[in-house]
């Protein structure tokens, strides 16, 4: 074979290797076409992802993704898509379910720990499966010694409302949003797990000061409950102040601020309608019921809200002091201006993209990432603009 053949012939392979997600292993690094958002820099980082779900930002500057399908890759910082992960559990992947989120473990650079959701199926019975956490030991491309922390109990049918965000407090806890698997009363019941916000210890224990810890037929790991389908989850790392964001029916998508047993009301307080009727639920009776918390904020026309980040401490950053969502049904970056806890302005950001933007998370420069959810997702750097002075 001739050189200009063989050359041609890798040239094919190469192809055929970009066009495969996961067949061929590693994949090379998308280009990195830059624009201009809103003062902001915009540039691909990798692309050719399968409904990427989350993301997180490693020490080294590579990044660590999940694919709903049930893969999880690791991305360098030049954009190089790895193989998949060994290690990931089965993974039942269906309608919105799948392998969902991931975060590293606080002390990440010490045990190289990783915590990851994904929907697992049920033994037995057809069709059912749960909500599950476990944290596993990332070893180059593989996760070792996984321990489940938290498994849904017991699975039932459904692949809609599964929850699945995490977040850490910083004082050895895990929290974990569990959504309501489409049965709305279960929401109001804490003798089951739907539809509930998770406070464990970082191995899975049960923390004795949670507020149901003592109390007969609760789950002792809820935190709060009334909770529909928390999509969102963070600190402000300015207060430890916990935020969640929630993906709310026609209308109603909403943001609390879960503080410990309280009840955030849904079904039975709710802003949202019925899909089908455009009316409220049989069990609301109002956007507020006594005894129950009202949202922080709501969207009367849901965006589809999703993960979320907070950009802080960077006073050089036209950014600073915002909370970032991601919209789903309306397609673009939502960013929030805060003035403390009050949220004094929004802006719609990629726009643009006309894609659904299902992760967002802020690095320690204050550069903000996003995913975009779509059978080509891609991974996406924003640098903001500067501050005025």
């Amino acid at each position: 074979m001739t050189a200009r053949a063989i050359g041609r012939r890798r040239c094919v392979l190469s192809l055929l290797c970009a066009a495969a997600l996961p067949a061929c292993g590693a994949r090379q690094a998308a280009s990195h076409d830059a624009a201009a958002t809103d003062g902001a820099s915009v540039t691909t980082i990798a692309r050719g992802l399968e409904h990427p779900w989350a993301v997180a930002l490693l020490d080294d500057g590579s990044f660590l993704v999940t694919e709903r399908p049930g893969r999880m890759r690791r991305i360098s910082a030049k954009g190089v898509v790895s193989a998949p992960i060994t290690g990931v559990p089965r993974v039942w992947a269906q309608g919105q379910a799948g392998l969902l989120d991931v975060e590293l473990a606080p002390d990440f650079a010490r045990g190289h720990r990783v915590y990851f959701t994904y929907i697992e199926p049920g033994d037995g019975t057809a069709g059912t499966a749960g909500t599950t956490a476990a944290l596993a030991t990332l070893q180059d491309n593989a996760l070792r010694d996984l321990k489940v922390i938290y498994r849904e109990t017991p699975k039932i049918e459904g692949s809609a409302n599964l929850g699945s965000r995490i977040a850490f407090d910083g004082k050895g806890h895990v929290f974990i949003t569990q959504g309501d698997r489409f049965d709305r009363m279960r929401a109001q019941d804490l003798s089951v797990d739907e539809g509930k916000l998770m406070r464990l210890d970082m191995d899975g224990g049960v923390p004795t000061d949670n507020p149901f810890a003592d109390q007969k037929d609760a789950r002792p790991q809820i935190w709060s409950y009334g909770h529909r389908n928390g999509q969102g989850l963070a600190f402000d790392p300015r207060t430890g102040t916990l935020w969640e964001s929630e993906h709310g029916p026609r209308g109603g998508d909403e943001i609390n601020l879960p503080r410990r047993g309280k009840n955030y009301g849904w079904p039975i307080a709710s802003d949202g309608m019925d899909y089908s009727t455009d009316r409220p639920y049989p069990e609301t009776v109002g956007t507020s019921a006594p005894g129950m918390e009202s949202p922080h904020r709501v969207w009367k026309k849901s965006p589809g809200i999703s993960g979320m980040a907070f950009l802080v401490g960077h006073p050089e950053s036209a950014w600073n002091n915002s909370l970032f969502l991601g919209a789903l049904a309306d397609r673009n970056l939502i960013r929030l201006t805060l003035d403390g806890d009050r949220i004094a302005g929004e802006e719609r950001l990629l726009g643009d993209l006309d894609a659904r933007i299902r992760d967002v998370r802020v690095a320690r420069n204050g550069d903000v990432y996003v995913l975009t959810d779509e059978d080509d997702g891609r991974l996406l750097r924003l640098q903001p603009p500067k501050a005025a002075h």
